[in-house]
């Protein structure tokens, strides 16, 4: 079943025109690749998403329901979680703080679900050495472990992930590609824009690639992975290459 379903999405950041006719259609339960080369669109899709940039032209639907219109904490609402390229953490507040607020049901720490923070914890260790550090005063690769933990630190229906690799050791990589497989063991429904091709394809179900603000291809990721001819094709890369 279509979760969330986009066609034929314009959006205009003043003067420029950056998503030409964007169809896409994310299902249930799967994880869902965004790929494409550098200012093809990606990041403007996921914020088009979430309101952030408002479509010009077209429709966004989720669970069948208009997403236009809407202001972004009220699509935040619906169940979607975005993590950004920026990461979006608040520097001046702890590691427990930004946590506790990234928990729509919780007051304090206390309230957050011992279980699954402890979860979070196994794969960003971090977190949990600098719970009381001012977020600010983390490293890069730190701060974007705390980005992905505040998208996952409640159950979403949806989450949108702008290159959570991004900075990140590889050791920390190979956490992250595990947390996000127990995810989708879960059945949680993710839309992941990432530039590191073997995490693609360990984790990806389909695939939609972008190019020049349209989607030019999509399909199973598994076929894209198997096709060399198609990944020079489309991105210039051979995913084998980065196996």
């Amino acid at each position: 079943m279509k979760l969330l379903e986009l066609q034929g999405v314009h959006t205009h950041i003043g003067a420029y025109h950056i998503l030409h006719g964007v169809d896409l259609a994310v299902r249930e339960g799967e994880v869902t690749m965004l790929l494409g080369r550098n200012g093809a669109g990606k990041t403007t899709t996921l914020r088009t998403i979430m309101g952030l940039w408002r479509a010009t032209q077209g429709s966004v639907s989720f669970r069948g329901r208009p997403l236009q219109g809407l202001r972004t904490p009220e699509i935040a609402q619906q169940g979607i979680a975005y993590v950004p390229e920026a990461m979006g953490i608040f520097g001046d507040l702890t590691v427990q703080d930004n946590l506790v607020l990234a928990a729509r049901s919780a007051r304090r720490a206390s309230d957050i679900d011992t279980a699954r923070l402890e979860w979070i914890f196994g794969f960003f260790p971090a977190l949990k050495k600098f719970w009381l550090y001012p977020a600010g005063k983390l490293s890069g690769g730190q701060k974007q472990m705390l980005a992905v933990a505040r998208a996952i630190v409640e159950p979403r229906a949806l989450l949108l992930i702008d290159e959570p690799s991004k900075g990140l050791a590889p050791s920390i990589v190979a956490n992250l590609v595990q947390a996000l497989r127990e995810l989708k063991a879960q059945r949680s429904t993710i839309l992941l824009v990432e530039q590191n091709f073997a995490m693609a394809r360990a984790l990806g179900d389909s695939v939609a690639v972008m190019d020049n603000g349209r989607v030019v291809h999509a399909g199973a990721m598994a076929a894209l992975a198997d096709d060399e001819a198609l990944q020079q094709r489309l991105l210039g890369l051979s995913l084998g290459a980065h196996a």
